[in-house]
């Protein structure tokens, strides 16, 4: 379907991929990894036509529709979210907006040949199905029936991007092109994404720093990195083993030649001067020039060095919640939580949405007062948090947008040298004069790394982190998991991430309606006694539909019961 041949991509004197020659199928799904930096947003800009190579060719089948997932949604705000999503569908939705024209004028000159053509097209498309496949796309992504009539511009940032999503699904593209999908998708929406992709029967490329969704969706990992572009059968966790297996062959078979270089040479030293040994050593100098070793280049893979050291231990009981209730309006969302954490646990507090995760950890550290109940911290106990949204918390806790990093991280470690500083961010990966960029200019992925280098500074004994993993790239979350286990102290987290919960979680407590369930263990081992899975999509979406179900018939045994007292 997408053919490539010697694709390169150069910026100045930067190359960021040279040489790619790939061939990409139907039916297949790719999954594009990297570096920030490396190029994946550029080639996949360049595949929808967006971007031009610097040189070498893609072939893409003149018919092929290429659905390519857009970011500016201001050009939709006054439009009906149906009609944004059935544009998608531009062929169809052009047909169905000159038959609404031709329909309009017809009192004074009805074109009938016109509205012949128009319906066929609209007929062919299937438009009369659109609006139909359009609510169902929606519903699939979280979005309600009840709002589907609305102008776009209700909804909120992340919704709006949901509906660009929609609108690219519907157009029922040949080839599917998305950066990062996921981003704003909560588990129920990212499993419904998966279910549609993994029945999408045309060529899918997908940008995503998601471990779960890469491993159950993508067939192929095409990697970025080293300055070219290769492909990996199978999905992430293939990838990942099949790529280290590659490097440590290369290197061993360097280290081989380098030995037999090493080798020849100590004969010639050894045997140079002597002459019946001479013809031997001209040989052995005539093998050594034979030998070729490739240079092996460096991946453009950066991973943040996230150093997390409590200051002192705390007290063995590190905090107390006895009786903990809050309530916003009608909803209560914790009803008398009861909850000892002890020193040196890991604590992943997971739960369906909306069930008041956040709000728990937000108690504990002060950002909300809960409306009944008793928080006790423990001894010595010296808490840092980290939010689930991380560039609000950063301007937020800065008081202004335009402060520097260097003056910001500065101010957590009063009567440290500029150079410390300086060594604390070029840690997680801002060198040079990044340090003087300022906070409002910062990505989320950015601003979550300099909260965790505020960590690092201030050393707290108890970390609280709220979906810690958001807008970190792949690099990012495999470098906090190896901080979080070396760290010493005691980790409260939630997140939704199953495989950050099952590396980290030596504590899992679940809060439901019906109150906090405490299993200590591993992710797994709380699998295997509680047997439900609230990481698991597919869980939560078929628990989800069974609650629809039980809703609507108690809804229909009221109605009859009514019916018969009258």
């Amino acid at each position: 379907m997408i053919s490539l041949s010697n694709l390169s991509k150069s910026f100045g004197g930067r190359t960021l991929f040279a040489g790619a020659s790939l061939q990409f199928n139907r039916g297949e799904r790719y999954g594009i990894v990297g570096a920030n930096g490396s190029g994946k947003s550029t080639f996949l800009k360049i595949l929808a036509g967006q971007d031009s190579a610097s040189d070498g060719e893609v072939s893409i089948p003149k018919r092929a529709v290429v659905g390519v997932l857009e970011q500016d949604h201001f050009q939709y705000e006054d439009e009906r979210i149906l009609d944004v999503v059935m544009m998608g569908n531009e062929v169809v939705w052009a047909a169905m907006e000159e038959k609404e024209k031709i329909l309009a004028r017809a009192s004074d000159h009805f074109d009938a040949e016109r509205y012949a053509v128009v319906e066929d097209v609209i007929l062919q498309g299937d438009g009369y199905g659109l609006e139909a496949r359009a609510g169902e796309i929606l519903e699939g992504l979280g979005i309600p029936t009840a709002v589907h009539e609305q102008p776009l511009s209700t909804l909120s940032g992340g919704f709006k991007l949901r509906v660009l999503l929609a609108q690219v699904l519907a157009a029922e593209p040949d080839v599917l092109l998305l950066d990062e999908p996921t981003n704003h998708l909560d588990i129920l929406s990212i499993r419904w994404l998966e279910e549609f992709l993994q029945d999408y029967k045309g060529v899918a490329l997908l940008i995503s720093h998601d471990h779960r969704f890469l491993d159950t969706v993508a067939t192929t990992i095409v990697d970025v990195d080293y300055g070219a572009i290769k492909a990996y059968p199978g999905n992430y966790a293939h990838f990942v083993q099949a790529k280290q297996e590659e490097r440590e062959r290369k290197e061993s078979e360097i280290e081989k030649r380098e030995a037999v270089i090493a080798e020849h040479k100590a004969f010639v030293e050894r045997f140079r001067s002597k002459a019946t040994k001479a013809r031997q050593a001209q040989s052995k100098l005539k093998m050594i020039d034979r030998i070729e070793i490739e240079r092996l280049p460096e991946s453009s893979r950066r991973y943040p060095r996230f150093r997390f050291r409590q200051r002192r231990p705390s007290g063995r009981q590190v905090v107390e919640l006895a009786g903990i209730s809050k309530s916003y309006g009608e909803k209560r969302v914790l009803d008398g939580v009861d909850l000892v954490i002890q020193r040196g646990d890991r604590v992943a507090i997971i739960g369906p949405n909306g069930i008041g995760k956040s709000t728990l950890l937000e108690v504990m550290v002060g950002a909300k007062t809960p409306d009944a109940g008793r928080l006790e911290w423990g001894y010595e106990t010296h808490p840092g948090y980290v939010a689930q949204d991380h560039k609000s918390q950063l301007v937020a806790e800065a008081g202004a947008e335009r402060q520097t990093l260097e003056d910001w991280l500065g101010g957590f470690c009063p009567g440290q040298p500029i150079g410390f500083v300086k060594g604390q961010l070029a840690a997680v990966l801002f060198s040079g004069e990044e340090g003087k960029k300022r906070l409002g200019a910062l990505s989320g992925g950015e601003a979550a790394r300099l909260l965790f280098a505020r960590q690092a500074v201030e050393q707290p004994n108890v970390l609280i982190l709220d979906e810690p993993t958001n807008h970190l790239d792949l690099e990012a979350i495999e470098a906090l998991v190896a901080a979080v286990r070396e760290y010493d102290g005691t980790v409260v987290f939630v997140s939704h991430d199953r495989w950050f919960v099952n590396e980290l979680a030596t504590r899992v407590i679940e809060i439901t309606p019906e109150g906090v369930r405490d299993d200590p263990g591993s992710y797994d081992e709380y699998l295997a006694r509680a047997g439900e899975d609230h990481l698991d999509a597919k869980e939560v979406l078929r628990r989800a539909r069974e609650s629809k179900r039980a809703a609507r018939a108690g809804a229909t045994g009221n109605g009859t019961a009514r019916s018969g007292a009258r």
